[in-house]
């Protein structure tokens, strides 16, 4: 199994019971991704992004909260 090495970027509550935590993960390539850990009850949802893709969701994600803050 290939090595990654991790650490945590953020870990915080969601609505209805969510935790959600941020890694920045390097694996044995060199391959850095993020991945993002979402805990409902028992069940994880875990995806790892490259940091393009990362930066297009961040710009989304800001951009609906200021559009949504604005009405």
């Amino acid at each position: 199994m290939a090595e990654e090495t991790t650490s945590e970027i953020a870990k915080f509550e969601a609505p209805f019971g969510r935790q959600i935590t941020l890694q920045d993960v390097t694996h044995e390539s060199g391959l850095q991704m993020m991945r993002i850990r979402i805990k409902e009850g028992a069940r994880f949802t875990i995806m790892d992004i490259d940091p393009e893709t990362a930066a297009k969701w961040g710009q989304f994600l800001g951009n609906w909260a200021v559009e949504k803050e604005n009405t």
